[in-house]
């Protein structure tokens, strides 16, 4: 199979040129790609993951770009299996609701809505719904399920259409999808195609700041060809007819930026947090390539320490599995090079036990195999839920079992103790 991969040569936000290397990574498979026994003897392709900065606006970004159709053909990520997430959308729904006045039955759109979740909360607080994602079967499941979704990607002809078809919307949404489009240009048009004359647009993107104090790893993977800081957003939004109107910085996802825009010269005001964030990434120097590359040194320095500690694991005879078949798993057994010391990868999803994973093809087994099994050792993949794991699995512990946990610094956790190596 022929996997068409395009290569940028200009700044996704602002088209300069001028792009630096800041932090390079190993070449990965792709996050959800999950094969089955069939597939498991069948090489899977690995993909650059190297981020890129622009030096005219501080944008953060991948440059290899890999076909839609393939990332997306079979994705199987679905927000409704986090409770935190749904909680987070309940109250997103509801500060729009009431912070902005819209009226009960206007229409509220999401570009990139999975299985309806963020949608179900609007609908909750009385708005008309609709959904768009170009993920078929999910798109299928959440119409059916009652939030009705177009199973497409969003381009003006389809912006124009929806317009046509259901009305101006009062709000359009893109949660964390604002961070997978290649052509964000393309994207912010169609989304201000759709908007009312007095809409706002709310998106939400896994933020840049967090990520490097957070030691963030595992949010980097295809998908995610964008690395947001609200520098270069600014002006970005400026350029096609948008201004932004407010931010907030929240806890989910490990670290996420919440902004808030209007089409230029709209009814809102200009929340003071705009000027303040600005302020703070200017501090952190955000914009600046020796930022990012410090970040990167710390990145090497880490995977140091815990090839060490991985090493003397296996020197001892201890066994090693992991936890969570997340997408942020597959980029952290890339970089830490896990692939051949992790011998099993217990998970919740039903959908994804019996399978292998992308590129190293160790056996996803049901959480049930960790007290059966007994290893020694369980590293935390899906590493945004490692509290709760943790809480979940007392019993584990109990056993002797120890977790280990990567960020933002690598420790163990056991029954009594939790310690850095």
């Amino acid at each position: 199979m022929t996997i068409a991969v395009a290569r940028r040569v200009l700044c996704r936000l602002c088209d300069d040129p001028h792009l630096d290397l800041v932090v390079p990574l190993a070449a990965t498979t792709v996050a959800e790609k999950y094969v089955t026994q069939a597939q498991r003897h069948e090489p899977q392709p690995r993909f650059p993951l190297d981020l890129y900065m622009c030096a005219a606006c501080g944008h953060v970004q991948l440059l290899d770009v890999i076909d839609a159709a393939f990332l997306y053909d079979d994705f199987t990520y679905q927000s409704g299996n986090t409770r935190p997430l749904i909680d987070h959308f309940g109250h997103c729904a509801r500060q729009v609701r009431t912070r902005y006045q819209r009226p009960a039955g206007s229409l509220v759109v999401d570009v990139g809505s999975n299985d309806g979740s963020l949608l179900r909360c609007f609908a909750a607080e009385g708005f008309r719904v609709l959904g768009i994602d170009p993920a078929v079967d999910i798109a299928r499941q959440a119409t059916a399920a009652g939030i009705p979704t177009i199973p497409m990607f969003l381009t003006a002809a389809v912006a124009r259409a929806l317009r046509d078809s259901h009305g101006p919307a009062s709000v359009v949404c893109a949660f964390n999808v604002f961070a997978h489009a290649d052509d964000l240009g393309g994207m912010l048009d169609a989304i201000r195609q759709m908007l009312a004359p007095d809409g706002i647009f709310v998106f939400e993107v896994s933020y840049l700041l967090d990520v490097l104090d957070g030691m963030l790893l595992g949010t980097i993977f295809h998908e995610h060809m964008s690395y947001h800081s609200l520098g270069p957003m600014v002006p970005f939004l400026r350029r096609h007819g948008m201004q932004v109107i407010d931010v907030e910085r929240v806890a989910i996802q490990g670290g996420s930026l919440v902004g808030t825009a209007q089409l230029a010269g709209g009814p809102q005001p200009v929340n003071d947090s705009v000027a303040n964030l600005l302020a703070l990434e200017q501090r952190r120097g955000l914009d600046r390539p020796e930022t990012l590359k410090a970040f990167a040194t710390k990145l090497q320095a880490f995977s140091a320490r815990l090839a060490a500690l991985v090493t003397d694991l296996q020197r001892q005879g201890k066994t090693i599995w992991g936890y969570g078949a997340a997408r942020s798993g597959t980029t952290l057994i890339a970089q830490m090079g896990l692939g051949q010391v992790i011998a099993a990868i217990v998970d919740d999803s039903a959908d994804k036990q019996g399978k292998f994973s992308p590129g190293d093809h160790i056996p996803i087994l049901p959480v049930s195999a960790l007290y059966e099994a007994r290893p020694d050792y369980a590293f935390i993949l899906a590493w945004i839920h490692a509290d709760r794991i943790i809480a979940n699995n007392r019993a584990y512990l109990d056993q002797g079992g120890h977790f280990i946990v990567c960020f933002p610094e690598v420790r163990i956790v056991g029954a009594d103790t939790v310690r850095e190596p």
